[in-house]
């Protein structure tokens, strides 16, 4: 089993080698022109690397993309000694790539002139863009290296979740950027993360045409015809026991096409008025007849 799982994985990282790393240089690209265009005029601190050389810019006047190369170097060293030469192999790219694709683009502003006066506008901006290129990058498989390594070393090493280690992380940079460029930038932080959030989600999974129907109910076979016979689709009959009776109940398994869902809904209500049913999200169905 550990062999078929190892060979899987290596199948999984060579497949489609040359898009996925076409793909990972683009969206570094438009990373590195959203942080030179927007995020350095106005100095919103996010977190990550970014918002490090940020502060470390404001206070020294290193160059941004000398600061970002340090650290990722360092980040990266790091994952070699304590994550192994396999797991961080997909962070080289990225830690060289992005430092340099900041430097080139650093120029940029001297020829584009954006106003950056309304801070909501470009908030929301940075957000939904930040969003695109982060949900390319995790689509490639890749690391983009930085602080993330710090999170994957500190699970490891410590087992601390990395949602935890990252918002606690995070969290520090963001507050020590409200000291020096105010907390009206934390704020609007905080509308790019929400944002970065929801749309790196969107790109990973796509939007959700269908809905997957979880049905317990009394009449089983009923139901299992309304879904067959009037709605066309085919479902899944298996048994389940409850946790407090442990009594045996049948459970219905089906997806159907999210315009359908009030057809659905309303009419296994219709047939059993004490129905339970779970409704979630199916953002990718394959196979089945």
């Amino acid at each position: 089993m550990d062999n078929l799982s190892s060979n899987i994985g290596k199948k999984l990282k060579q497949k489609d080698l040359l898009k996925r790393y076409l793909m990972l240089i683009i969206a570094l690209a438009i990373a590195a022109v959203l942080f030179n265009l927007l995020i350095v005029p106005t100095k919103i601190v996010t977190g990550g690397v970014n918002g490090i050389a940020l502060i470390t810019n404001h206070l020294y006047n290193w160059d941004n993309s000398f600061i970002i190369l340090i650290i990722s170097v360092i980040l990266l060293l790091l994952s070699f000694l304590f994550l192994g030469v396999e797991r961080t192999s997909g962070s080289i790219v990225a830690t060289f790539i992005y430092p340099l694709f900041v430097k080139l683009t650093s120029y940029l502003v001297n020829y584009i002139n954006i106003d950056t006066s309304d801070l909501v506008l470009i908030s929301i901006f940075i957000g939904v863009i930040g969003g695109f290129a982060n949900g390319i990058m995790y689509k490639t498989g890749f690391s983009n290296g930085g602080l993330p390594i710090i999170n994957q070393i500190l699970y490891e090493k410590l087992k601390i979740p990395v949602s935890k280690s990252s918002f606690v992380i995070n969290g520090i940079i963001v507050f020590i950027g409200g000291l020096f460029f105010g907390w009206t930038m934390v704020m609007y932080a905080l509308i790019i993360l929400f944002i970065n959030s929801f749309v790196l989600d969107r790109v990973m999974l796509g939007i959700s045409n269908n809905k997957a129907f979880y049905i317990i109910t009394s009449e089983p076979d009923t139901v299992r015809k309304y879904i067959i016979e009037q709605l066309n689709h085919s479902a899944t009959v298996f048994d389940v026991r409850g946790g407090f009776l442990e009594k045996k109940r049948k459970v219905i398994l089906t997806v159907i096409p999210s315009r359908e869902y009030f057809k659905m809904s309303t009419g296994i209500k219709e047939i059993d008025p004490d129905v339970f049913f779970l409704a979630c999200d199916a953002y990718q169905v394959q196979g089945g007849k």
